[in-house]
C-alpha cells in the first residue's frame, strides 16, 4: 500500500530511503535528487534487499552502483558483470518468457548477444539511418505544423515529443500508419509498470497486462515479417528477416524481441528526453536565450546535456560472474549491481554543478545511453539525430515555446513524464 507525502520519513541520511520501496520513486525529484547524493557519499555501495513479487523469485539484494567511476568499469567488464542471467532490465531474476519478450539482445550476453547484435548491425547503421534523415525532417515540420495549428494548451508528450520517435521507428520498420497508436499504447504497458495509469498496483494483474502487450507487438511484427520474407521492401523489417550473416539469420522469436527492444529504447525513451529537454529550457531562460543565439553552432552540446539531466533510463543491473575488486570494493560471485545511469550523470566528481542545466558543458562523457562496452545503446545516433531535428523545428518556429508542470511516470526504470501542457 502507497504511503502519503505527509506519512514519507524526511530524508536525512542513507539510512531514511529504500531503493526497492516503490513509494521512493513517487516522492518529488528533489528528494530522489538528495537521495542519490547521500549514496554518492558513502565510502562503499550501498546494498539493498530485494522487493517481494508474486511472479519471480526473491533474489540476495544488490549493491547500487551511484557513481560515474563505477559505472564506465563495471560496463567496460561485459564478461565479469553479465546481463544474461536473469536479465538486466528487472532487479528480480524474471521468468525466461519476460526476459524474451522485454529486452531481447539487453538481456544477453556474449557469444549470442554478439551474433544479435553483429546481425541487426548489418541493417541498423548509421548508413540505413541516414536514408531516413528527409523522413525525420519532413515528420517534425508536420508535428510542429499541427501544433501551431491547435494553438497553446495541448499535451506536449502525446502531441509532440512522442509523435517523432513513434513514426520514425514505425516507418523504419514498415508498420502501417494504422498501427500506430496500437504500437503506442502496448509501449506505454510495458515501461508503465505500476503506473495507475498504465499498469495498476496489482502484481498478478501488472504481469498479465505485460505479457500481453509483448506477445501483441511480437504477433504484429512476425506477421509482418512473414509477408516482409515473400515481398521484401526497403524497410527495416525486410532487411533483418532477410539477413544471412555468415550463415546466420535471426528467428521469429528474435525479430519480435528486437522489435519491442526497438520500440521501448527507441520510441519511449527519446520522447521522454524531449519532453524533458522543453521543460530544462522552459526552466533556465538563460539557457534558451544562449541556444537561439546560436542555434546551430549549440544545439549539439544542448543536446547532450538534456540526455545528461534527463537519463531516460535509470538503471541496468547486472550479476557478478566471478569474484571481483572494484575501486576499492569486493564483489562475490552470484551477487548482484544495479548500474544508476541518472545517478552517475550527476556525479560531482565528474559534473562541476552537476544539478545545472548547461548547454555548453564541456565535462563528460555522460551515460544516458549506457556505459562503454557491447550494451552501448545501438540507437543512439538515430536518438541524437531525432532530438536535434524536433527541438530545430521548435526553437525556429515557435522559440518562445514553454513546458508546464510535469506528470511523471511512477516507474522506478524509466525516468518517464506520461503528460506536461506547453504554451507559447
Amino acid at each position: 500500500m502507497s504511503v502519503t507525502p505527509a506519512e514519507r520519513k524526511p530524508i536525512v541520511s542513507a539510512a531514511d530511503f529504500d531503493l526497492s520501496d516503490y513509494d521512493f520513486w513517487a516522492r518529488p525529484m528533489p528528494e530522489r535528487e538528495h537521495a542519490f547524493q547521500l549514496l554518492r557519499g558513502l565510502d562503499r555501495p550501498a546494498f539493498y534487499e530485494e522487493a517481494e513479487l508474486s511472479f519471480a523469485p526473491r533474489g540476495p539484494g544488490y549493491y547500487a552502483l551511484v557513481k560515474h567511476a563505477d559505472i564506465l568499469e563495471a560496463s567496460r567488464n561485459p564478461e565479469v558483470f553479465c546481463s544474461g542471467d536473469g536479465g538486466a532490465t528487472n532487479i528480480p531474476d524474471m521468468p525466461p518468457e519476460f526476459t524474451e519478450y522485454f529486452g531481447s539482445m539487453i538481456n544477453m550476453d556474449d557469444p549470442r548477444h554478439a551474433r544479435l547484435r553483429r546481425i541487426v548491425s548489418r541493417a541498423f547503421t548509421p548508413k540505413m539511418i541516414k536514408q531516413f534523415e528527409v523522413d525525420v525532417d519532413a515528420a517534425a515540420v508536420r508535428i510542429v505544423d499541427d501544433l501551431i495549428a491547435g494553438g497553446p494548451g495541448c499535451d506536449f508528450v502525446t502531441e509532440v515529443a512522442a509523435k517523432l520517435p513513434l513514426k520514425i521507428i514505425c516507418d523504419m520498420m514498415g508498420i502501417p500508419e494504422k498501427d500506430y497508436g496500437s504500437v503506442f499504447d502496448r509501449s506505454n504497458v510495458i515501461l508503465g509498470g505500476f503506473d495507475p495509469e498504465y499498469g495498476g498496483d496489482d502484481m498478478t494483474t501488472v504481469a498479465e497486462k505485460l505479457l500481453t502487450a509483448g506477445m501483441e507487438l511480437q504477433q504484429l511484427v512476425q506477421d509482418l515479417a512473414a509477408h516482409r520474407a515473400e515481398h521484401p521492401t526497403g524497410d527495416l523489417t525486410s532487411s533483418l528477416v532477410n539477413a544471412n550473416i555468415d550463415g546466420e539469420k535471426l528467428t521469429a522469436q528474435e525479430l519480435g524481441s528486437f522489435f519491442i527492444l526497438l520500440v521501448v529504447a527507441g520510441n519511449e525513451t527519446t520522447r521522454n528526453a524531449i519532453s524533458y529537454g522543453l521543460r530544462l529550457l522552459t526552466q533556465n531562460p538563460d539557457q534558451r536565450a544562449s541556444l537561439l543565439a546560436d542555434l546551430d553552432g549549440r544545439l549539439p552540446g544542448a543536446v547532450e546535456e538534456i540526455v545528461r539531466l534527463a537519463s531516460p533510463v535509470n538503471f541496468m543491473r547486472r550479476k557478478v560472474t566471478r569474484d571481483h575488486e572494484m575501486n576499492g570494493q569486493l564483489y562475490r560471485r552470484g551477487q548482484k549491481v544495479v548500474l544508476y545511469y541518472w545517478a552517475a550523470n550527476r556525479d560531482e566528481a565528474v559534473f562541476t554543478d552537476p544539478y545545472r542545466f548547461d548547454i555548453q558543458r564541456a565535462e563528460g562523457p555522460h551515460v544516458g545511453f549506457g556505459g562503454p562496452g557491447p550494451h552501448f545503446c545501438l540507437g543512439a545516433h538515430l536518438a541524437r539525430r531525432e532530438i536535434t531535428v524536433m527541438f530545430r523545428e521548435l526553437l525556429r518556429r515557435v522559440p518562445q515555446i514553454e513546458g508546464g508542470r510535469p506528470e511523471r511516470l511512477h516507474s522506478s526504470f524509466i525516468n518517464g513524464i506520461k503528460h506536461m501542457d506547453c504554451t507559447f
